[in-house]
């Protein structure tokens, strides 16, 4: 594509933050307060570490491999092979396909909210709405969802800055005590509530990676994409804990329960300002839009990779050159974040779509070891190797067994079911079994 329609690190930044922030701050921290309270500002910092373990890795894979369109996919698929890449497309596939959904959810629970109608009955109608509206942002042209996304960040940044500061106002001048705010119910306290308010906040940070979907688009290639990446993770980490913080000086952490708008709920429970309440659900909107926008965007790309490595059917290589868009993968995108809609509240799809984002973390750790160990230098080494490394396989495999059951159940049935898929294809096609001696 020409220069000049290439996007800046500024921009790219943006997406990354589109993709971050929405996903989990509008649609999962109350219900991370309502599992671990106050505990869940120390969650939503572990994770954000882990987050950071994760993107200094991916950097280092960006730096590698600046052409990939298909993130964590294209880096299993070059190390290992085209099985274990086509179960990690899969797996990732499904698993943004699915944040789609609860993000788009949690649109529909605000818009409700500010119109006054039942969240319960409306919520999903409007899900439906907003992903079939951006999908068409989508496949008008990359350009067009950028600069889109791009202002929506910063007026939902704004927004947040809003929300935080008036909850430290009212915090201050309200004459009642919040530190009771700040306690722990018995159901709240100890290792299981943090570790489970974990789980559900990876979620939260999934978006950064949308960034290594688009390297060649981005002026400056690697370089500008890693630092939009880990900048937009860093960010991201100051407005969570900021947020997190404002929720509880309004509300006893008791009060928060699993639902797809705690902010508005908290503003709506305290009778603040009318004109706070539509701002921040304004904010809910545009932050949840923003985020569906590039989630579509990262996600349509790595179906047209998956199609360009000849591990999908050829129709999902419909790729608009002049919009640098793959326009079948967008609509694949849509149809299964509109059907995930009906698996669940936000809870339950956030969980299942974590399954796979773990399984996409754990992978670019162990490309990182594969690639070190193959002596492919790259421009940009992830720091601390291969303690880095290693912690993260640690973490993200005690996080990966403490999903709920159910989810849990999901991924494993998933990777099985991939397996019979991919080698019935190789039998359909006679390919010749691939032999590999492991020992001498």
């Amino acid at each position: 594509m020409p220069a000049n329609a290439k996007i800046n690190t500024v921009v790219a930044t943006s997406i990354g933050l589109g993709a971050i922030i929405g996903a989990g701050i509008f649609a999962l921290s109350g219900t991370a307060i309502a599992i671990a309270g106050v505990n869940a500002i120390w969650a939503f910092l572990l994770v954000g570490i882990v987050a950071i373990f994760v993107a200094l890795q991916s950097s280092e894979l960006v730096s590698l491999m600046p052409n990939a369109k298909g993130a964590t996919y294209s880096y299993v698929y070059n190390a290992f092979g085209s099985e274990l890449g086509f179960i990690t497309g899969i797996i990732s596939f499904f698993s943004n396909g699915t944040s789609i959904s609860v993000i788009a959810l949690s649109f529909g629970a605000y818009l409700a909210s500010l119109l006054g109608y039942s969240t319960a009955a409306f919520s999903i109608p409007f899900a439906i709405l907003l992903i079939l509206i951006l999908g068409i942002i989508n496949i008008l042209g990359f350009k067009k969802a950028a600069s889109s996304d791009y202002f929506l960040v910063l007026i939902k940044i704004c927004i947040l800055v809003v929300f935080v500061i008036f909850a430290i106002f009212f915090a201050l001048y309200s004459g009642a005590s919040t530190l009771s705010h700040f306690s722990l119910s018995p159901s709240q306290a100890g290792l299981s509530p943090f570790f489970a308010a974990s789980v559900v906040i990876f979620f939260a940070y999934g978006g950064f990676q949308t960034v290594t979907t688009i390297v060649s688009l981005i002026k400056g290639g690697s370089r500008s994409a890693i630092r939009a990446m880990l900048a937009s993770v860093i960010i991201s980490i100051v407005i969570y804990l900021l947020v997190i913080l404002g929720l509880l000086l309004l509300l006893p952490a008791s009060q928060y329960t699993v639902s797809a708008d705690p902010l508005t709920f908290a503003l709506k429970t305290i009778g603040a300002p009318v004109w706070l309440f539509l701002l921040v659900g304004i904010g809910a909107l545009i932050a949840t839009a923003s985020a569906t926008i590039a989630r579509i965007l990262s996600t349509s790309r790595l179906l047209y990779q998956l199609s360009t490595d000849r591990l999908l059917p050829s129709a999902l290589r419909k790729y608009n050159r002049g919009s640098q868009v793959a326009v079948n993968g967008v609509i694949l995108c849509c149809v299964v974040g509109v059907v995930m809609l009906f698996a669940g509240n936000v809870f339950v799809i956030a969980a299942i779509s974590n399954f796979g984002m773990l399984f996409c973390y754990l992978m670019i750790s162990l490309v990182v070891i594969h690639f070190r160990r193959s002596g492919k230098i790259s421009e940009f080494r992830s720091p601390f190797y291969p303690y880095l490394s290693i912690a993260s396989i640690v973490i993200l495999l005690a996080f990966m067994f403490g999903m709920p059951s159910e989810s849990l159940l999901i991924g494993v049935m998933l990777i099985l079911l991939l397996f019979i898929v991919y080698y019935s294809l190789r039998e359909v096609e006679k390919k010749k079994a691939v032999r590999v001696r492991l020992f001498k």
